[in-house]
Parts: C-alpha cells; structure tokens; sequence
C-alpha cells in the first residue's frame, strides 16, 4: 500500500438501478439519497420488429426521473452486452451523445470485460486491453467535441494486476487528467490471491498518480472492510447485488419480484453496506505477484503471437476499430510473419 499522504477518506456506496421508470424503487433510491449507478440498457430502446431484439436506440425521456436523486452516473453495460449480444451494439457516438443527454454526475468509458466467461484464454484478455485502450481515446476524444469531457471517467481493464497498469499506461494523458477512474471485470473476482480484488487495489495503489482515486464496478459487500485501508484510494464502488437477493425471496416465498419487494431488499442491502463500512479494517497480507505466462517457443506459436501483438497495436493506434473483427484475419497475418 502507498503510505505517502494517506488520508481516510469514506468509501461511498453507489446503488445500481436496473431502470429509471417511476415507481417503488427509484422512490426508494431517492428517499435514501444514495448514489445511483444505470446502465445504457436502463435507456435502451429495444425493437422485435426483425424477429429478434434490436437495438433502436435511446428512451432519454426516462432521464427526466431522475430529479431528486442525489446524483446519476452513466455505465456502457459492457458485460451485459458482451455476455447476451456478443458486442455492443451502440456505437461510441451513440454512447456519448447519450451521456451528453443529462448532466450525469461521471460517465463512464466504453471497455471491454474479461471475464473468465468473455475471455477464456490469455490473448483474448489482453486483446480486451487493447480494444478498452482504443475505446477510451476515442471515447475521450468524443467527450471533448460535445463539452462533456469533464464528467468523462476513463475504465481501465485486466486480468492480472499489471494488467490494469499497462492499461492505464498505454493513456498517461487521459489518466493524468482523471480525478477518478473505473476499475472493471471485479464483479465476479474473488477478494484474496494474487488476481484478487485487494491485489488489484494495492497494485494500483502502488502505481497510479496520488491525486487519481478508483471507482470498482461490481463489488461484493463483502470486500468492504479490506477495502478500508484503501479508502485513500478508493472513492466508490456500486453493486446491484440486492437483485439477486430479491430474486431468492421471490422464490422461496412463492410470489412474484415486485418493485416494492425489490426496493425493501436494495435498502437492507444499502443499510448492511454502511454497517460494513463501520467495521474494524482488516488487512490482507499480499501474495506473491501472479504472473504473466511465458511466451510461446514453437515458430509458429511464436508467429501467431507476433501477429496478435502487431494487430493490438494497430488497435490502439486507432488505425483499426475497438469493435473489428480480427480473428480472420491473424492466422493470414501469422502464416506472412511465418513465411518471412
């Protein structure tokens, strides 16, 4: 942990609302004055026109709900686009002329999930990286032509702790410029070991620029008190968590999720949260730092990894899309790289 001008700070605890629609549980939300959190799916439009669900575009009238909240901040819904679309199906244009629609408090970064579930082996994760650096230069670069870019929150992405690092330092300017940055794909990342949530915060904790503080998107409640020492670091996390809680006693009482049901459970949920944030900080002594696997030997292994390598870079450079295509083309690119 970096000790140098640590102060205590609080945590705050954000609350994820599937929908801005008017009823028990945004009333909930407001009558808490918690923090709120929506995705881009609570303002979607959704189209069966085709046969299938397709994206038509944004609801924005449902912003409008939003008054009294005690504030409103913007996600992309990366894991829930990549998990049941395959991608996103907005563009980055599409994305941050929504988040030019309402004075949200932040709005984060397009990015690219890795998840064990999206990214199934090492390349995939740190093509992920790479496509997440692209969207947060062009995301970036969008905010500052529709006068937004003060509310822009840059996300960074990985698998191993240095992985976040070498997100983040493939934009030092965008990173220099934060106040705050989001730290993705910790939803479903156990609290200990060496790809842990806590080894993730120390590692950044280590690394990052003393002024920059975290947000962690998806965080169990019970990280929280090993959160604490990092309270200097970490500003927010946001979870909607209680959903699933509501799902459970649904079922086991044998009627249907309700909104008022849902609202009771996300207030039980908010009250243990700051119970959690009362507790004795507790400390995890830090693992051995896990490690990037060594690279392959056999040529073309070794052709086929140069091939991705190259492809990233072109990725970040902008000169390919964040969202394109490329598995067809690497093993042609490697079979070049091979020959020659």
């Amino acid at each position: 942990m970096n000790n140098s001008e640590v102060k205590q700070r609080s945590i705050e605890i954000m609350v994820g609302l599937p929908h801005l629609s008017a009823g028990k549980l945004l009333e909930r939300a407001r009558a808490l004055q918690q923090p709120v959190l929506v995705s881009a799916n609570a303002v979607s439009r959704w189209s069966l026109r085709q046969g299938w669900r397709d994206w038509s575009g944004w609801s924005t009238r449902v912003l409008g709900n939003a008054t009294g909240l005690h504030s409103l901040c913007l996600d992309s819904a990366g894991f829930s686009a990549m998990t049941c679309l395959g991608g996103y199906p907005w563009t980055i244009d599409n994305y941050v002329s929504l988040a030019a629609c309402h004075p949200f408090r932040w709005w984060a970064s397009l990015d690219y999930c890795v998840e064990q579930e999206i990214a199934g082996d090492r390349d995939e994760v740190v093509d992920r990286i790479s496509r997440t650096i692209r969207a947060n230069i062009d995301c970036r670069q969008r905010a500052e032509d529709r006068g937004i870019a003060a509310t822009f929150m840059p996300v960074i992405q990985g698998r191993l702790p240095s992985d976040y690092e070498r997100c983040a330092d493939a934009m030092p300017a965008i990173i220099e410029r934060a106040g705050l940055i989001g730290v993705g794909s910790m939803c479903r990342r156990a609290i200990h070991g060496p790809e842990g949530m806590i080894a993730v915060v120390d590692h950044l904790d280590r690394v990052l620029p003393h002024r920059v503080r975290l947000h962690l998107f998806g965080v169990k409640g019970q990280a929280l008190p090993y959160l604490i020492p990092f309270s200097h670091r970490v500003a927010s996390i946001d979870s909607q968590a209680y959903g699933v809680a509501a799902r459970a006693t649904a079922r086991r009482q044998g009627r249907s999720k309700s909104d008022l049901m849902v609202a009771d459970c996300m207030e039980h949920w908010v009250r243990v949260q700051r119970d959690r944030l009362r507790q004795r900080p507790r400390r995890l002594t830090q693992p051995s730092p896990a490690v990037e696997p060594s690279g392959p030997r056999d040529p073309w292994a070794c052709a086929m990894a140069e091939a991705r390598r190259q492809m990233r870079e072109l990725i970040e450079s902008g000169d390919l899309d964040h969202d394109e295509t490329t598995i067809g083309w690497i093993e042609q690119w490697a079979a070049d790289l091979y020959q020659d």
